[in-house]
């Protein structure tokens, strides 16, 4: 577990600031035994929208998962500990690798390769869900900022085109999960106008509900946010896993 932030005292004033901002930042403060600030951001989303803590979850991805902060408050929702298996499945996807988690599944690798969703799909798989797919796909990603304000918003873009991707063909439709609010996926975005219009395009027709969410612990001065879409109406149907394959990773 990381300790709370050391920072490193810098003689420039941007540095200054930078360190003048941590030290007040209550979260940075009160991280805990939290691996990221970002973990704070899921909980609150999770305390007003009470997506994770539903009885039908349990097949969770979580995109672009290191250092496993959100993966981290998930495993702690679903019960899972050192002692207790929890409810349900984790799995954690990076090109990173990530320390253990209780009750997450770590994988290695490009989540939009085709033998990484299948190595997701298997992990996932029951035989209520045949196929693999998840309750709730997650990401929490942003590339590393340019300094320029055009390429930074078509990375954003570009994340949130691969998510939805990854999400059309791995995520349970309300339909099979029961609930009319379920098949959910969380993705972070920075605002512009190009966003608006993949949401419009390609989010608003496939869920039942698209909210725009910034956290409290997300900070004021930033274009970060979020589209939270519950109630997923349905997308490709994947080949089923046999019963023998349940949980067992490909080689």
């Amino acid at each position: 577990m990381l300790k709370a932030t050391r920072v490193a005292l810098g003689s420039t004033p941007s540095s200054k600031a930078w360190v003048s901002r941590q030290l007040r930042d209550p979260y940075v403060k009160h991280r805990l035994d939290l691996r990221s600030r970002s973990a704070f951001k899921l909980l609150e989303i999770e305390a007003q929208h009470n997506f994770i803590d539903k009885p039908h979850v349990r097949g969770v991805v979580d995109l672009g998962a290191a250092p496993g902060g959100w993966s981290q408050i998930v495993s702690r929702k679903l019960g899972c500990t050192r002692k207790a298996r929890g409810r349900g499945t984790i799995v954690a996807v990076d090109l990173l690798p990530m320390v253990p988690i209780p009750g997450v599944r770590t994988l290695k690798g490009d989540f939009l390769a085709p033998s990484t969703v299948q190595k997701v799909r298997t992990l996932l798989a029951t035989s209520e869900n045949p196929g693999g797919k998840a309750d709730i796909i997650l990401s929490d990603m942003a590339a590393n900022a340019s300094g320029t304000g055009v390429r930074d918003i078509q990375s954003s873009l570009d994340i949130c085109e691969s998510v939805y991707s990854f999400a059309a063909r791995n995520l349970r439709s309300m339909q099979e999960t029961g609930d009319s609010w379920g098949g959910v996926l969380l993705i972070k975005y920075f605002a512009h106008p190009l966003l608006e219009d993949f949401s419009r395009e390609n989010l608003q027709p496939n869920f039942r509900k698209v909210h725009l969410v910034k956290p409290p612990a997300s900070r004021s001065d930033s274009r970060e946010t979020y589209f939270l879409c519950m109630g997923f109406k349905g997308g490709e149907e994947p080949t089923p896993i046999t019963g023998s394959e349940f949980g067992l990773l490909p080689e």
